[in-house]
């Protein structure tokens, strides 16, 4: 087992293939590869997308179709052939989809969809797939109200 300080969940055992890799980085983050994803069950359906390297990096997210029943993934050719997925990968057959969340002073919950994380179920490598001319937007406000939870075949 590995271990994992974080600043917002103490210090984490976890199964070493549990990490998911961006080998890429996140834009802005370009040094931060390694992310553990964090589910608990009193915080669903957000996931926690935990950096290995730095405790006090930790992006909150949610799985995609818990804010947007009809999205449609188009992943951009490098990114796909990155990640060595079929031309249309199936969300929770293929790959997991999340959404950075964000919390706003007024309360409010914006999500991005126009740049997901999508992450190969097989070999947990993942990208962060900008949909240039996706019509969706990096600031889609999440509708006041109960959110139901997904399943994520992802977690930690």
């Amino acid at each position: 087992m590995s271990q994992c300080k974080t600043k917002y969940f103490g210090e984490l055992e976890y199964d070493g293939p549990a990490a998911v890799e961006f080998r890429e980085g996140l834009p802005g983050f370009e040094k931060e590869t390694q992310f553990l994803l964090i589910e608990r069950p009193d915080l669903r359906p957000l996931v926690f997308m935990q950096s290995l390297a730095t405790p006090g990096l930790c992006f909150m997210t949610l799985p995609v179709f818990t804010v947007a029943t009809d999205y449609r993934l188009e992943i951009a050719e490098p990114d796909r052939s990155a990640l060595d997925l079929p031309a249309k990968p199936v969300i929770g057959r293929d790959v997991a989809c999340l959404v950075i969340a964000n919390l706003r002073e007024d309360g409010t919950v914006t999500v991005n969809l126009l740049a997901p994380l999508v992450v190969d179920l097989k070999t947990r490598r993942a990208v962060q797939s900008i949909l240039s001319g996706s019509g969706y937007s990096h600031e889609y406000e999440v509708p006041a109200g109960p959110v139901e939870a997904a399943e994520l075949p992802v977690g930690a």
